[in-house]
């Protein structure tokens, strides 16, 4: 698809006056953030408003427990910018987002966390990037804040990063994020019940930049992205947009059949050449009991991938929406 801004070279011009009179849509997942999300909108709307910006800011409330939903209705009330989105049950925040961006309406999409560990002054600098002729700009932290279990479960999901969505390694993938409408139509058309936002972006975009922005420490409570986040995350990454498990097994299963003919070949020549004893059942017991339970942990991971066919096959979408307030 051609960028509705012209070629590549007259981007960088024509987006330096376009930009300002474009509509920016703001997406925040909001879980359990009743103390911070006034603030964080607040925040917002002053940066767009200080700068003369037109915006939308849609809040998805993805099944908080807390009082997160009246603060997003208060918030709808006050300013007739922001839109409020309520999902039935808790889906995940790439679920949140998905849903999110498809009620966007911005020429530019803009995704940031609910924590204030995005700041949203420094949306100027994405927007300035992007105003180069990106489709996809992603915040790049001169410090990072986060703790350092969501620290070290960054460094391997930006493994897989690289693996699977053939991410340049000099790009650095966050939540704090801008990209055009293009790209936000592309990600709103492809469905899947296991979304992962940046992989999507990655794979329905060609340029793609960095830019340096602030972070902060979370001001109120702890993240709520944990141990049991981050391994959900992983495994989403390995079994829906990689076959990287099936053929590790595959391959750990040719080296032990290979393996097995040799001490069968091994066994067999020494029956013939020195004789028989009856003295193999051991072996016979490991060789057995081995290759059994490798065959049994194959036909789990086959397992897996057939459930989640079945799941992209029977469910139409990762999320419910419940309520939708304003505009």
């Amino acid at each position: 698809m051609v960028s509705r801004w012209g070629a590549p070279g007259d981007i960088a011009e024509t987006m330096s006056h376009e930009t300002d009179r474009s509509l920016h849509s703001v997406v925040i997942p909001v879980y359990n953030s009743e103390a911070l999300l006034p603030k964080t909108v607040e925040r917002t709307v002053a940066f767009f408003e200080g700068h003369d910006l037109d915006y939308e800011i849609i809040l998805v409330d993805d099944g908080s427990r807390d009082g997160s939903w009246q603060k997003v209705l208060e918030s709808c009330r006050d300013n007739g910018h922001v839109v409020g989105v309520r999902l039935l049950k808790n889906s995940g925040q790439h679920s949140a987002i998905c849903c999110g961006i498809r009620h966007a309406r911005g020429d530019l999409v803009i995704t940031m966390d609910d924590d204030l560990q995005n700041p949203p002054e420094e949306i100027i600098h994405l927007i300035e990037k992007i105003r180069e002729g990106y489709d996809v700009v992603f915040a790049r932290f001169a410090v990072k804040r986060h703790p350092l279990l969501r620290r070290l479960g960054s460094r391997v999901v930006n493994h897989l990063n690289t693996r699977i969505f053939a991410k340049p390694r000099e790009i650095t993938l966050t939540n704090f994020r801008i990209f055009t409408r293009e790209v936000a139509e592309r990600l709103g058309r492809y469905r899947t019940v296991y979304p992962y936002i940046p992989g999507m972006l990655l794979m329905m975009s060609s340029r793609v930049a960095n830019v340096e922005t602030q972070h902060h420490p979370r001001p109120v409570g702890r993240s709520n992205y944990g141990l049991v986040a981050i391994s959900k995350l992983v495994a989403a990454l390995l079994f829906n947009y990689s076959s990287f498990p099936l053929k590790l097994l595959t391959t750990i299963g040719f080296g032990i059949s290979a393996l097995s003919f040799g001490v069968g070949a091994f066994y067999l020549l020494k029956s013939l050449l020195v004789g028989s004893q009856v003295t193999g059942w051991p072996t016979l017991t490991v060789l057995l009991s081995f290759l059994n339970g490798f065959i049994i942990v194959m036909l789990g991971v086959i397992g897996e991938y057939v459930s989640r066919v079945i799941n992209h096959l029977s469910v139409e979408s990762s999320y419910q929406v419940r309520d939708i307030v304003g505009r």
